[in-house]
């Protein structure tokens, strides 16, 4: 993608260069400062798990903590569950890790509406894509949702696959939210507000 759009910057540019030279100048400095911010977007940095654990809970995404409540998850448990939600602006690591290592129990995507993310209905009614990962200390569900800018959700996984703690699990574009659902039990590590980075806070132990 990175490629592509370079060439087309490129592209352009020679257009503007050909039809007003005077603006170039001005052409380039957008291209310039345009592709850094997409390159910054889709950035990937390495994150390694500093104490690979069943019992802990990593945070899936960098951002903010928004959401700490008891509720009804209503999908797959139907019963009461713990749901912290992390919120990321464009401006954090949009790539998404797998919180615990277990099997892959549950994987569906759902179309659906853009409210902004941190909206409380953006969990229910938003585009979003909701998977359930089991090992032996606990069933953990994940809720990838877009937001207002984040048009597109990535899932890399599939049911009866076996996953690392850590590993890549997807991405959202452009700004959205993460949502966990834990168990009711589970020690919770964060509080709201707290800011989190994926494979590196723990948010809860089970």
């Amino acid at each position: 993608m990175l490629i592509v759009l370079g060439i087309i910057l490129v592209v352009l540019n020679i257009g503007i260069y050909l039809t007003w030279p005077g603006f170039l100048w001005l052409a380039t400095l957008v291209s310039v400062i345009f592709f850094g911010l997409v390159l910054q977007f889709f950035r990937n940095p390495k994150r390694t798990i500093p104490q690979s654990d069943d019992a802990l809970i990593y945070a899936p995404a960098d951002g903010q903590v928004v959401v700490i409540e008891e509720i009804e998850e209503t999908e797959y448990f139907n019963t009461k569950r713990l749901q912290v939600s992390i919120f990321m602006s464009p401006l954090n690591v949009h790539v998404n890790r797998n919180p615990l290592g277990g099997e892959v129990r549950y994987l569906k995507h759902h179309p659906g509406k853009y409210f902004v993310a941190w909206h409380p209905k953006s969990s229910t009614e938003n585009e979003r894509t909701t998977v359930v990962i089991q090992n032996d200390k606990a069933e953990v569900l994940l809720r990838q949702i877009a937001g207002a800018m984040a048009k597109r959700i990535q899932n890399y996984l599939s049911v009866g696959q076996k996953v690392t703690q850590g590993s890549e699990m997807g991405f959202i574009k452009f700004g959205s939210r993460v949502d966990l659902f834990i168990p009711l039990d589970a020690e919770v590590k964060v509080k709201i507000g707290d800011k989190v980075k994926g494979n590196k806070t723990v948010i809860a132990r089970i």
